[in-house]
């Protein structure tokens, strides 16, 4: 039996089993360190799936879109220099948006996609909106409309260079939201969508995965239950682009929101954290926090078995792969308060299978930005510090618009 965590005043710890034993040959990760760089020209945080930062093909990274610490939208877009440290404007949005996504083209230009266009005051109806950045221009030029209006889907580039979309939430009446079980499709050549195949499940708020035989496997998510109510999914599922078809595979252990999954060099697939345990099976306790717990699926096989536990449990995160094939995990917060941003991070060493002990970051961020450069580093960017009661400003999260590279 999978060993439980010991509540007490002070808060919890963990019991973690013993570390899984290490591949002949197999280099322990040992943590970098992380510099504090340039300040956003906003200060914005990006609420999972979709952290609205993409990679240019010059090395150069956009960060578009995202909220404010009262949930307003901004058309802000900044483009980052990795030499340079600096952050510098770029053309903005046409429509503010939050909860969208930021995809990169097989031609280099970025789309965006769908999100929420008002704050929390507005009917959450989602937009149908969607626009294209070009890099040599610095401009952004709107697109073919979506199908469905919907915010918190998924979006992956697919090998022939269309941009699958899955999921995500729409309006259901002036006071509720709806999940959704929609699909479609965009052919950059066209500029148009198409339907695509409904998923098995309805979900929102879900990571997408693109395995390295071209297949999308979405994992977990939300499922709304009635106004103001939801629960997190462990129903996972594939997508063949070969077939447009969508077939089941296997579920996940622990059900699991604002959780990431990020694809290992082996083909495998690590999903780290994320929020909603719930009840227990095997006492029925209620657990409220975050989840230390792993998952590792095998794409062959369809399966997921449990992996090495995180040093401490965490949603709202980011989870990176590095050039090592190393996992870096940083920031996120605890469900059970979402009061500060976690000023730490992790490494997950795939051979060994272990973690190494949480080290310090500059800031303390949970929902921030978080991308890979082209040099082996890792960006953070933005996120929210300080929120609910920890928060300095009544019914206002505290939201940074600092940024810190992690240096292997």
């Amino acid at each position: 039996m999978t060993p439980t965590p010991l509540h007490g005043p002070a808060g919890r710890l963990p019991v973690r089993p013993a570390a899984a034993p290490a591949d002949d040959g197999g280099a322990r990760a040992e943590p970098g360190r992380w510099t504090a760089s340039g300040e956003l020209p906003f200060a914005a945080f990006w609420a999972q799936p979709c952290d609205g930062a993409v990679l240019l093909d010059d090395g150069t990274v956009l960060l578009a879109g995202g909220e404010d610490g009262r949930r307003v939208p901004t058309d802000g877009a900044a483009l980052f220099d990795p030499s340079g440290g600096t952050w510098l404007r770029t053309g903005p949005l046409w429509t503010g948006r939050r909860l969208h996504t930021a995809t990169r083209l097989a031609d280099g230009r970025v789309l965006v996609t769908g999100g929420l266009g008002q704050g929390p005051a507005a009917t959450a109806a989602g937009l149908v909106s969607c626009e294209v950045y070009d890099p040599a221009s610095g401009l952004w030029s709107p697109t073919g409309e979506l199908r469905e209006a919907r915010f918190s889907h998924s979006a992956t580039l697919l090998p022939d260079g269309r941009v699958l979309i899955a999921g995500g939430a729409g309006v259901r009446s002036p006071q509720s939201h709806r999940t959704l079980r929609s699909a479609e499709l965009y052919d950059p050549a066209t500029r148009q969508w198409t339907a695509a195949r409904p998923m098995t499940d309805a979900r929102f708020g879900h990571p997408a995965v693109r395995l390295d035989d071209g297949r999308v496997l979405v994992a977990g998510g939300v499922l709304t239950v009635g106004r103001g109510s939801y629960t997190a999914l462990g129903y996972c599922e594939v997508y063949d682009p070969a077939t447009g078809t969508w077939t089941p595979t296997g579920s996940l252990a622990t059900v699991r929101k604002s959780h990431q999954a990020t694809l290992l060099s082996d083909g495998a697939v690590l999903v780290t954290g994320g929020d909603m345990q719930g009840f227990k099976d095997e006492d029925w306790t209620y657990d409220p926090y975050s989840q230390w717990t792993t998952e590792r699926y095998d794409p062959g096989a369809g399966t997921w078995t449990a992996d090495s536990h995180m040093p401490w449990g965490r949603s709202h995160h980011r989870a990176v792969r590095l050039a090592s094939g190393s996992v870096l995990v940083l920031g996120g917060t605890d469900d059970s308060s979402l009061a500060v941003g976690y000023q730490n991070a992790t490494l997950y060493d795939p051979a060994a299978r272990t973690w190494t002990a949480e080290f310090a970051m500059v800031q303390g961020r949970w929902a921030p930005a978080a991308i890979g450069l082209a040099d082996g580093r890792v960006l953070a960017m933005g996120g929210i510090t300080e929120s609910g009661a920890a928060s300095p400003t009544p019914g206002e999260d505290q939201v940074t618009a600092t940024t810190e590279i992690y240096s292997p």
